[in-house]
């Protein structure tokens, strides 16, 4: 009975923690043309790397936060979670770090991989096994050792996600163990039993680590554009004088 009264919430917040948020993968696009752009206003001695980082995460923020918003607001009140106000906005703050997060990836990629094409289907692949570690499809504890439990668990920012919302939703709630009875089972006992979660520490430390995710890709971003600042040349030279000794 606990499994059937919870499965509803849970599968709802993996869709607004996983497959909601990768939609943001569609931004692709627009992040190879703003690469393109930054590199010819870069050679021009316009603004430097920094200030190209820090600006776009400025930026597209409020964005973000709109797109996050509403769509996290029908999803919340469709499947009737909890209607405390500070439950709301704990989840809509989930909801943004995660959209940053993919937004924070797809540039990494771009930046990586400028081909169009090849990088979709990288961003949508990362994605992919992102959400397959998180302990929602495999449960933590069964979740096999080499790869998908480490690293893939621990570095999939959908694990944090699903998380904090599981614990956001369901403690201090009380669930019937069987139809008609009394609410017997807490849910804390849930969270630890049937979902396997980490009960050491609150759901805002799971909100903090996704938030220090954030800053360690934008981090990571400045860096390889750096790196190919630095490397790109080297290898265009090789590849010119290869080219002309053949």
């Amino acid at each position: 009975m606990v499994c059937f009264i919870t499965q509803a919430r849970v599968s709802m917040i993996l869709f607004v923690s996983s497959f909601l948020t990768i939609l943001a993968v569609g931004g692709f696009p627009s992040f190879v043309e703003e690469t393109k752009v930054f590199q010819c206003e870069r050679l021009n001695g316009h603004y430097g790397v920094g200030s190209y980082v820090i600006s776009h995460a400025i930026s597209s923020t409020p964005y973000l936060l709109l797109i996050s918003l509403i769509p996290g607001a029908i999803a919340y009140s469709f499947i009737g979670l909890q209607r405390e106000p500070g439950q709301f906005i704990y989840f809509e703050l989930v909801v943004l770090m995660a959209m940053l997060l993919v937004e924070c990836q797809m540039m990494i990629v771009a930046a990586i991989v400028p081909n169009l094409l090849m990088g979709i289907i990288s961003g949508a692949g990362v994605q992919g096994l992102m959400i397959l570690g998180a302990g929602f499809f495999r449960l933590p504890n069964h979740l096999p050792h080499i790869f998908w439990k480490y690293p893939m668990y621990y570095i999939s920012f959908h694990r944090y996600a699903l998380e904090g919302l599981y614990k956001n939703e369901f403690e201090g709630l009380t669930f019937p163990a069987y139809p008609g009875g009394l609410p017997t089972v807490d849910g804390e006992t849930l969270l630890k039993s049937v979902l396997h979660v980490e009960m050491g520490y609150s759901k805002w430390i799971d909100l903090a680590i996704m938030f220090g995710m954030v800053v360690a890709y934008r981090i990571m971003f400045f860096c390889i554009i750096k790196i190919k600042e630095k490397v790109g040349p080297i290898i265009r030279d090789f590849m010119s004088s290869y080219t002309f000794r053949n």
